[in-house]
């Protein structure tokens, strides 16, 4: 009876001991799964990380390359250094709009060989930013040889548009010229912002009208003056043949003359 129950004590003590170890161990498995969890995210977001790093030292290397491409094209476009250039505007900068502005460009070849211009243009750009263009001009075409220690001069002229005028705008000219060798140079032989000054406007209709008025009255007044003067001088002229002709007149003329007058005022009186 004893052995009994004591079988029936220590059963339920050992279902209370293995009962806590079993929650311990689903307990360790699932922190052991949410660990491996974390890991996989921490090491993805590493991995993205790195992607990024790499995705923007190849943007960056990208970047590099075009400004160096850049750099290499404006290179090649640059002026020559045995080669100056000159401008002179015409009428001084000044840029009217819808009227001509002309300038005449010299260029001196310093250089040991031939250079020859081939080109020269002009344009209006954005001011704050040249790369725009407002207004290109039509390009002139030289082909001009220019031989050692030699110079050249060529005009152009160009006309800003009217819808211009009041605003500042940059202005570049540039001269394209190559030497014999075959490379190509550019000179911006002017870069700079002007303002477009607007056109001053011609007479206006009352103007004109005022004009014409004081002309014709400025005329009416001569024409008076000439025949007032002309009217005098006929009238003394005419009084200076009478006088001759009484002076060169024989007395038995002057007294026959005299009696037929007062024979004709006689009878114009009996009448």
């Amino acid at each position: 009876m004893r052995l009994l129950l004591l079988l029936l004590l220590a059963f339920p003590a050992t279902l209370l001991l293995k009962g806590p170890v079993v929650s311990a161990q689903d307990a360790t498995d699932e922190e052991e799964a949410v660990d491996e969890d974390a890991a996989d995210d921490v090491m993805a977001e590493d991995e993205d990380d790195e992607a990024e790093v790499e995705d923007d030292d190849n943007t960056e290397l990208t970047e590099e390359k075009e400004e160096e491409e850049e750099e290499a094209l404006v290179g090649e476009m640059k002026a020559s250094p045995h080669a100056d250039t000159t401008i002179l505007f015409v009428k001084g900068e000044d840029f009217p709009a819808n009227n001509i502005v002309k300038f005449l460009l010299g260029f001196t070849n310093k250089g040991s060989e031939n250079f020859v211009v081939e080109s020269l243009d002009a344009s209006f750009r954005y001011p704050q930013d040249f790369q725009f263009y407002i207004q290109n001009f039509t390009a002139l075409q030289l082909g001009t040889e220019v031989p050692p220690q030699r110079q050249a001069s060529f005009e152009y002229s160009f006309i800003p548009a009217e819808p211009m005028g009041g605003r500042p705008f940059g202005l570049v000219i540039n001269l394209n010229y190559r030497d014999s060798s075959g490379n190509v140079f550019q000179d911006a032989v002017f870069n700079q912002t002007v303002t477009i000054t607007e056109r001053e406007d011609g007479l206006d209709g009352e103007t004109i009208f005022l004009y014409v008025f004081l002309s014709g009255l400025g005329l009416l007044l001569v024409v008076g003056l000439h025949q007032l003067l002309e009217s005098r001088k006929i009238k003394r002229l005419l009084d200076d043949l009478h006088a001759r002709g009484l002076r060169n007149a024989r007395p038995d003329q002057t007294s026959e003359r005299r009696r037929r007058l007062h024979h004709h005022h006689h009878h114009l009186c009996l009448q």
